[in-house]
C-alpha cells in the first residue's frame, strides 16, 4: 500500500512539474489560454450554482403555490421573479404527470423547449425529477446561455412541470480579457519560483488524494464510519467534504436499513403472536367437532360461540392494524370541519354510562363553556377520546370517579381524561405507545394493544398533543392540546 502509494505521489509530482516547466517555458499561450478556460469554467461553475440555487427557490415557491391552487399569487411571483432577477424563466407542464402544472402557470409551449435539443434534454430530466446545468448556444436567444433545468413537484409528489432557467453569458469575452492579463503576468512572476510553486501544488494534491482513496476503499468494505477530515474551501476540500458527507449518509443509511428490518420483524412477529393462539383455538375447537368428539348440543353451542368470539377477536385486530397504517401513513389527510368537542364528549359520556354504571363508576364533566371549537373529524376524534374513557372505566376500581375535563388556555383547548385507577408504572409508561404494547394485568387480556397507538395518531393528524400523567395506586390522567377556533377564523 505505501509502494502504491509513492508511484501515484511520484506519478502525480512529475506530471504537475513537467506540464508546469514545460508550458510556463515553451507555450506561454497556450499556457494562458488554458488557463483561462479553467478560470471561466469556474466561474460558470460559481454561476451555475447560483443559477440552480436561484431556479430551486423559484420551483419550491411554485411548489407552494401550485399545493394551494393559488395561481394568482404564483403568477404574480412570476412577474416579481423576471424584474427582480436577470435570467430568463420558463414555466412548462408535464403532459406525462398525473396531476399536471395548470396551464395558466406555463410561460411558454412545449414545442418551443423542445425546437433546440439542449432546451429538450434540460426538460425531460427534470421531468424525471432531476436537475441539469447546461451551457450551450442557444439559437433561440442568438448567444450563449448558461440554462438550469429544475422539477417542480406538486400534489403527491410526482414532477406537475418544470422550470427553465436561462441566463446569457455575454459579459464573457470581457472577463476572459481581464483575465488573460492577470494571466501572463503571473506567468512572469511564476517563472522565478517554478520549482517551489511545483513541488507544493503536487504535494497539495496528493495528500488529500491518497487520504480520499483511503476512505472511498473503507467505505467501499463497509467501514462507514471513515472520514477525510479534510477542511479546505477549494475544489479538493468541497470533495472530500462530499466523501465525507456520503459517509454520514451511507452510516444514517445503514441505521435506517437496521431499524426498518427490526420493525418489519417485530411487527410480524407481533401479529403472529396475537393471530396463533385464536386461530388453535378456532382450529381445536371446529376439529372436535368436525371429528365428532362433541356431540352434545349444548356443547356444541359452546364451542361455536367460543369460535366466534374468536373471529371477532382476530376482526377486531386486523381493523386496528388497518387503521393504524391509514393513520401513520403520511399522505393520509384527515376530513377536517369545525367541530365543537363538548358535543364529542356529551356523546362518549352517553355511550360509557351503561359500562360504568354496571361497575359503579361515576363520571363527572367539567366545563367552563358549551363551545370548545376545534378544525377535525368529528368521527376519528370520538374514537379517540373513546379509547382514552374506555381503558380508564376498564382500569378504575368500582365506586371511583373518572373525571372528564375541557378549557381554552391561550388560544388552545385543552382536554383531559383522569381515572382513580391502578395507574401506571413509570417503567411501563415510555412504552404505552408502542404497537401491540400490553401490561400482564388481567383487564388488557383481551386487548389488541393498538388502542392507545391509533388514539396518539389521530392527535397527531389533528396537529394536537397527547400526554400522560399516571402514578401507580392513584389514577392516570391523558391531556390533549388541539388549535382552538373562533367565528372570525370560520
Amino acid at each position: 500500500m505505501a509502494l502504491k502509494g509513492k508511484k501515484i505521489i511520484s506519478s502525480i509530482f512529475l506530471r504537475v512539474f513537467s506540464y508546469y516547466i514545460a508550458l510556463l517555458l515553451l507555450f506561454a499561450v497556450v499556457l494562458g489560454l488554458t488557463f483561462m478556460n479553467l478560470y471561466s469554467n469556474s466561474n460558470i461553475d460559481h454561476r451555475g450554482a447560483d443559477l440552480e440555487r436561484v431556479g430551486t427557490n423559484a420551483a419550491n415557491a411554485m411548489r407552494s403555490y401550485i399545493l394551494d391552487d393559488n395561481f394568482d399569487d404564483a403568477l404574480e411571483y412570476l412577474g416579481m421573479f423576471n424584474e427582480i432577477e436577470s435570467g430568463e424563466l420558463w414555466m412548462v407542464s408535464n403532459p406525462d404527470s398525473y396531476r399536471p402544472m395548470n396551464q395558466v402557470l406555463e410561460t411558454v409551449k412545449l414545442s418551443t423547449v423542445n425546437s433546440q435539443a439542449e432546451f429538450s434534454e434540460l426538460l425531460q430530466s427534470a421531468f424525471k425529477g432531476q436537475k441539469k446545468i447546461s451551457t450551450f448556444f442557444s439559437d433561440i436567444h442568438g448567444a450563449t446561455t448558461l440554462s438550469a433545468g429544475i422539477p417542480i413537484f406538486g400534489k403527491g409528489n410526482e414532477v406537475c412541470g418544470a422550470l427553465i432557467i436561462i441566463e446569457t453569458m455575454t459579459d464573457i469575452d470581457e472577463i476572459k480579457s481581464t483575465g488573460m492579463k492577470m494571466i501572463f503576468t503571473s506567468i512572469i512572476i511564476g517563472l522565478v519560483v517554478t520549482i517551489v510553486i511545483s513541488t507544493l501544488f503536487a504535494s497539495q494534491i496528493t495528500r488529500p488524494v491518497m487520504k480520499m482513496k483511503e476512505v472511498t476503499t473503507a467505505l467501499q468494505n463497509g467501514d462507514y464510519t471513515a472520514k477525510t477530515k479534510y477542511e479546505r474551501n477549494d475544489e479538493i476540500g468541497e470533495m472530500a467534504k462530499s466523501i465525507d458527507m456520503l459517509s454520514d449518509r451511507l452510516y444514517q443509511n445503514q441505521q435506517e436499513a437496521n431499524n426498518l428490518e427490526q420493525m418489519r420483524q417485530d411487527f410480524f412477529a407481533n401479529v403472529s403472536h396475537e393471530l396463533r393462539t385464536p386461530i388453535a383455538v378456532v382450529r381445536a375447537y371446529t376439529e372436535s367437532m368436525v371429528d365428532g368428539v362433541v356431540t352434545d348440543p349444548a356443547k356444541i353451542t359452546q364451542y361455536n360461540n367460543r369460535i366466534l368470539a374468536e373471529c371477532k377477536s382476530m376482526e377486531r385486530l386486523v381493523g386496528d392494524l388497518l387503521t393504524l397504517s391509514k393513520m401513520q401513513n403520511p399522505d393520509f389527510k384527515i376530513d377536517a370541519e369545525p367541530v365543537n368537542l363538548v358535543h364529542i364528549f356529551d356523546e362518549i359520556v352517553r355511550s360509557a354510562l351503561a359500562i360504568s354504571s354496571e361497575k359503579g363508576i361515576q363520571i363527572s364533566m367539567h366545563r367552563e363553556s358549551n363551545v370548545y371549537m376545534i378544525m377535525g373529524d368529528y368521527d376519528r376524534l370520538r374514537q379517540m377520546f373513546i379509547v382514552i374513557l374506555d381503558n380508564a372505566i376498564k382500569f378504575s376500581s368500582p365506586g371511583s370517579t373518572i373525571h372528564l375535563n375541557l378549557t381554552s388556555v391561550k388560544r388552545k383547548v385543552v382536554c383531559s381524561i383522569r381515572d382513580e385507577g391502578i395507574g401506571i408504572s413509570e417503567e411501563e409508561l415510555p412504552n404505552i405507545f408502542d404497537k401491540f404494547y400490553k401490561s400482564k394485568l388481567r383487564q388488557n387480556a383481551k386487548g389488541t394493544g393498538l388502542g392507545l397507538p391509533i388514539a396518539k395518531q389521530i392527535a397527531l393528524k389533528h396537529g394536537g398533543t397527547i400526554d400522560v400523567k399516571s402514578k401507580v395506586g392513584e389514577g392516570t390522567e391523558f391531556i390533549f392540546t388541539f388549535d382552538e377556533i373562533y367565528e372570525e377564523d370560520l
